[in-house]
């Protein structure tokens, strides 16, 4: 779980600023949602799929892995359910599936805490603080929190055997470094990543924003000298 993170006053915008720049623009909040689909699926949407066209997309490979899933344990057709208020009168694979969920999305918000992402400013979903958190876990569900769920079918103790197993069996702590990949690579698809890594604290100053020239140097003084700094 993640609990909470301090951000070092040392560390640069760079990767917020980033998010905030695609998630601004309707086109290239757009093409981000097409990226995770395609990260997500293997597969590219249709160039002109709407936000609505992803959501079917979407919604209907989701249908297709828990039937296959279903079909390989022998089980009813699954029905994705999240009852808060009547947890343990679900089914094994539904405790399994939110347990392992809730272990993702904490590994997914330390990551994004790291490079200095809003969590809730997110591509696909809306309207939470943990937005990006979601649309981040999404891209590896299909992999790990699902086909875990539904092995723990027969489970009498699914929540913790999930977590268990995505630590032992899934190694989830060592998928980090992709995950921090992942995310640069959707906000920044056309930079070179090994070009904008941020650069050592101990140099690293604060910069001033200029809507011409991008970033310039701050601890300067841009005054006219000879108005007297007027």
């Amino acid at each position: 779980m993640h609990y909470g993170a301090l951000q070092s006053g040392e560390k640069t915008t760079l990767w917020l600023e980033r998010q905030v720049e695609a998630y601004a623009d309707q086109e290239r909040r757009l093409d981000v949602a097409h990226a995770m689909f395609d990260m997500r699926f293997g597969e590219a949407a249709p160039e002109n799929a709407t936000v609505g066209d992803l959501r079917r997309l979407e919604g209907n490979r989701m249908q297709r892995l828990y039937r296959r899933f279903a079909t390989k344990y022998h089980l009813k057709p699954f029905k994705r359910n999240y009852d808060p208020d009547a947890w343990g009168d679900q089914d094994p694979v539904n405790r399994a599936y939110g347990a392992a969920n809730a272990a993702l999305y904490g590994v997914v918000h330390s990551v994004l805490a790291h490079l200095g992402c809003s969590a809730a400013l997110g591509f696909v979903h809306h309207g939470k603080q943990h937005s990006f958190v979601y649309d981040i876990a999404d891209l590896y569900k299909a992999e790990t929190t699902i086909p875990l769920a539904f092995s723990l079918h027969a489970s009498v103790n699914p929540e913790r055997d999930a977590r268990h197993q995505l630590r032992t069996q899934y190694r989830l702590y060592r998928m980090i470094p992709k995950m921090v990949r992942d995310v640069q690579f959707l906000l920044a698809p056309e930079e070179e990543l090994d070009d904008i890594e941020e650069a050592p604290a101990t140099w690293r100053v604060v910069n001033l924003w200029d809507p011409e020239q991008g970033s310039v140097s701050g601890g300067v003084n841009y005054g006219d000298p000879e108005n007297g700094g007027e």
